[in-house]
């Protein structure tokens, strides 16, 4: 005669409650699975940057200002005079930007970074300054400076050729980045014109910084998928992978005043915009995302094989229950190696069926029944073919996959409404 004890290990609840178990066991290697992406996506990080930095960096332009230097005199507690040195910091009136990129890939091992490099074309004009005048201060027009300034020097090809007027002058490099010695003494009374070209690389994105009280830039080059970000949005157009983008922003769009004084003025780069050129799939973001559904995927799988062990009488121990749940685990590390090599599309596509066809051969020598096993094998198959559709649109992921799972849930509740829970497995 049979104890309550040996009833209970050879009954359904208890069969239900060690593939609970079991799965809340397996979440434990796909977080270390997720942990691995994440460890992967940061040493991809630091390689591109690694690369960057030999190259260029991201550049933002800041060009041109007028730099003034005046002397303010004060009285001292003695009332003595004394003089303190400061800088005014002038914008263009108008500001015209052109420039177009040459992007390329640079390889290191199985890691791509993002290079280009850039022709740059701006022009424009300061109003006359003569007006200008600052209590008990001189201002020192013969000891102007024009700044442009370039978050990374590196990336300065070749010297820039800049003039004001028709007259070309030498670019040096000083605090504010390159400067140009303009000395101003005999040609402050009237507007100045200024026209620079130069060449500048740099890596994953060109900003500017509108500091022109009239800005428009032109921005061109060879992109499939360009991403502008910044403060402002422009007129773009991409046609066979060549795009185009125009900005114009007027005083009023921007938070940066005409004139200041030293660096009473908040951080100019809160004002920038441009373009980044990253690829718009990131293959780790999809392998993440795709981990994030393991948990869905083993209790399926589990699912399937409890209920076709209930209806064809075949049991399936537990230690079968283990290696399928390994597979599937592993299923997402063949993924990231793979898409590391040869992108993710072909990776998900090979990962997937390895692990189906693995997976049903396996079920088939263990039921041996081949209706049974070529359910299972599509039904396999819609699940993987779902999770590839639900990486791939990422703005409807939700909606499909809330749809998706509530007409599992459906199925589910239909055949478990088949099953004798009185009766012994």
């Amino acid at each position: 005669m049979e104890t309550p004890e040996k009833k209970f290990t050879q009954s359904l609840a208890f069969k239900g409650i060690t593939i609970a178990i079991l799965i809340l066991i397996l979440l434990i290697p796909s977080t270390m699975i997720q942990n691995l992406i994440k460890e992967r996506q940061e040493r991809s990080i630091e390689t591109v940057q690694k690369i960057n930095d030999k190259w260029s960096r991201s550049q933002t332009l800041c060009a041109p200002l007028l730099l003034i230097p005046y002397t303010t005199t004060k009285l001292d507690k003695d009332k003595k005079p004394f003089t303190v040195e400061h800088t005014l910091y002038i914008t263009p009136k108008e500001l015209k930007i052109k420039a177009s990129l040459m992007p390329e890939e640079r390889h290191y091992g199985i890691y791509k970074a993002i290079l280009y490099k850039s022709d740059i074309h701006f022009e424009g004009n300061f109003q006359e300054i003569s007006h200008l005048k600052i209590d008990d201060s001189k201002l020192h027009f013969d000891k102007a400076q024009i700044a442009i300034g370039i978050t990374d020097l590196r990336g300065v090809s070749q010297n820039p050729n800049f003039k004001i007027g028709d007259k070309p002058l030498e670019t040096t490099v000083g605090i504010e980045g390159l400067v140009v010695n303009a000395n101003l003494a005999d040609s402050f009374s009237k507007p100045l014109t200024f026209d620079c070209t130069m060449k500048l690389n740099g890596s994953s994105s060109l900003n500017f910084i509108p500091v022109g009280q009239n800005t428009t830039v032109s921005l061109s080059g060879q992109w499939q998928s360009p991403s502008f970000v910044g403060s402002f949005s422009p007129e773009s157009s991409i046609d066979n992978k060549q795009f185009t983008a125009d900005w114009n922003i007027l005083s009023f769009n921007r938070e940066i005043p005409e004139t200041w004084s030293d660096n009473h003025v908040a951080y100019l780069g809160s004002n920038s915009f441009g373009v980044n050129l990253i690829e718009t799939v990131d293959h780790y973001q999809q392998n993440m995302r795709s981990a994030k559904y393991a948990l869905m995927f083993i209790v399926l799988t589990f699912l399937i094989f409890f209920f076709v062990e209930i209806f064809t009488k075949k049991p399936i121990w537990f230690f079968q229950y283990v290696l399928v749940g390994i597979a599937l685990i592993l299923f997402y590390s063949l993924l990231l190696s793979l898409s590391e090599q040869i992108g993710f599309g072909l990776a998900y596509l090979i990962a997937s069926a390895t692990t189906i066809a693995m997976t049903t051969i396996y079920f088939y020598s263990l039921i041996k029944q081949k209706n049974v096993t070529c359910i299972l094998a599509g039904i396999m198959l819609l699940l993987y073919a779902f999770l590839y559709i639900i990486l791939q649109i990422e703005d409807f992921a939700l909606l499909f996959g809330s749809v998706f799972l509530f007409v599992i849930l459906g199925v589910i509740m239909f055949v478990s409404n088949k099953i004798n829970w009185q009766n012994k497995h």
